[in-house]
């Protein structure tokens, strides 16, 4: 067998992403998403354009990536100005990072209309900008901007953009058909015509997007041309119609044989297996419902109903599966079938250390429990801490650290002394810890604010444990229609050491769901001081 060529993912979830329209990520949110994607085997992170807007900058202040590059996006220099005197270039180079990735234009039109400079002038801005990237040390890359558009009308000026960046020492030159129109034959024949004027495939990239719902099919239609770095987003997002689905992606390079057989990616099974908890995760961060019918992370991706479906499906998966839903992460569904999910328990729980057998009654009680509780709202899948403690409880132990008695909050409407409206929020919570009762009364900025300080105001003997416990997110979804709709809360706790968690609370009753869920975070806080104690006293 011949040696595997190595295939690049570069995730642009954080810069192009991030202009789907309704999503505005905060700095947490793309500490958290760039976490997500470093632990999935993803090799590039683009992580936005520092220096041009608050929330970039303090992101790549704080980049946290240990295996992935995390990449800065932006224009190349301005005509008339030096690449050493262009303060966004400047930016881009200084941020925290291991690549630059620079926009040129590419379509001889755009340059004209959008830059207002000649043909050269551009030229000479891509080369000299890729070469001040590169003699900083960081890895030089070029996004050809709707570059296939720019080809079909001016072939020899497309070629020569793509050629002033590689020739200046771009890492790669990314093809972008940033119109989403070009067809999948296009595409083959273009990039043909590109490797064939000079550059390899080994340092072209491909950027596509999904305004002819074919972007996937484009992206590794490239991959088969020659190009060795594919770019995307977690789950299809961007803008208009979106961009090409990095999970989709990852799992066809991966496990279709006509790719497998000669490609490789950086991804191993683990991270293969984990591909349906990023795709969700990344969806609970976003605070919206999965999308059932995506492929190979959907819920519906392997679902079969009753009938002469199941009934092969039963006898021989391959039946009605092009994949083992298990090489995902996914689940079967088969509506005649008690037995789906049981192995994805095993797997999930073995991840979190926890050892049971596929025959012990406690993992039938805890599935049995899960699958309840979801029918309620709770969704685990974006809930990573108490799913595990509710694992703990049915499966193992959790120490009694704390009992609630109760809790009040009230939220007053009124006037102040220069007459205008202030609202004044006042939690009280009674706890019994070690036999001893405690009642706590804190004020805050609004019910769940206030709640959350008087719950954490004095925990007793654990209170200095929770000290450098913080809520890095908060998100509610209505689950229904109505005054008495069903409310699911999600809430991000991060501490000290860098760990983040989420955790989840249903009620119909907004302060209740709230309420669940922080002490949740709390006892997992506890939990994971002990764990976290034990190795420390191991080692």
């Amino acid at each position: 067998m011949e040696k595997r060529e190595r295939i690049y993912l570069f995730d642009t979830t954080l810069r192009d992403g991030q202009q789907t329209p309704g999503i505005d990520f905060s700095v947490e949110d793309k500490i958290a998403i760039a976490d997500m994607l470093d632990q999935a085997g993803i090799d590039y992170v683009e992580g936005g354009y520092p220096g041009a807007n608050p929330t970039d900058t303090a992101f790549f202040a704080a980049r946290r990536t240990k295996s992935a590059k995390m990449t800065a996006f932006g224009m190349t220099k301005r005509a008339g100005v030096s690449a050493s005197n262009d303060p966004g270039l400047a930016a881009l180079i200084a941020a925290e990072g291991d690549a630059v990735c620079l926009v040129a234009k590419s379509w001889d039109y755009h340059v004209d209309v959008a830059l207002g400079i000649s043909n050269d002038e551009n030229l000479a801005c891509i080369a000299e900008s890729v070469a001040a990237v590169a003699q900083s040390g960081k890895e030089a890359m070029v996004d050809c901007e709707h570059f296939f558009d720019g080809y079909k009308a001016n072939r020899a000026y497309a070629l020569a953009c793509a050629k002033a960046a590689y020739d200046a020492g771009a890492r790669w030159v990314v093809l972008c058909d940033t119109n989403g129109g070009t067809q999948p034959d296009e595409i083959a024949e273009i990039i043909a015509d590109v490797i064939a004027s000079g550059i390899p495939g080994t340092s072209l990239g491909i950027h596509a997007h999904n305004d002819t719902g074919q972007a996937v099919a484009n992206s590794l239609v490239a991959v088969r041309a020659g190009v060795r770095q594919v770019q995307g987003t977690l789950n299809g997002i961007g803008e208009r119609c979106g961009n090409a689905n990095i999970i989709t992606l990852a799992a066809t390079l991966s496990l279709k044989e006509r790719y497998a057989e000669r490609y490789m990616l950086g991804l191993d099974d683990e991270q293969l297996a984990e591909l349906t908890a990023l795709s969700h995760g990344f969806d609970e961060l976003l605070n919206r419902a999965p999308d059932p019918q995506l492929p190979y992370v959907g819920a519906s991706a392997f679902a079969t109903k009753a009938g002469i479906h199941a009934s092969a499906l039963l006898k021989d998966p391959r039946t009605y599966e092009h994949v083992d839903p298990e090489k995902v992460g996914n689940t079967r569904k088969v509506m005649v079938s008690d037995q789906g999910g049981k192995s994805n328990f095993i797997n999930e729980l073995k991840r979190r250390g926890i050892a049971v057998a596929k025959n012990d009654p406690r993992l039938d009680k805890l599935i049995a429990i899960v699958k309840e509780r979801e029918s309620m709202g709770y969704a685990y899948e974006g809930a990573d801490a108490s799913f595990e403690l509710l694992a703990l409880r049915e499966l193992g132990s959790v120490p009694h650290f704390f009992h609630v008695d109760s809790f009040r909050v009230m939220v007053e409407r009124r006037y102040d002394s220069h007459g205008r409206i202030k609202t004044v929020s006042e939690a009280v919570v009674k706890l019994e810890i070690d036999g001893r009762t405690v009642m706590s009364v804190s004020e805050g900025d609004g019910p769940v604010n206030a709640l959350d300080r008087a719950f954490r105001k004095d925990l007793g003997k654990f209170q200095s444990e929770i000290a450098d416990l913080k809520l890095a997110d908060y998100k509610v979804r209505i689950l229904n229609g109505g005054t008495e709709a069903i409310t699911r809360v999600l809430i991000e706790s991060i501490d000290d050491d860098g760990v983040r968690w989420w955790t989840v609370g249903v009620s119909e009753n907004i302060i209740d769901a709230s309420f669940q869920a922080l002490m949740d975070s709390i006892t997992f806080k506890l939990m994971k001081n002990r764990a976290l104690a034990g190795r420390v006293a191991a080692e």
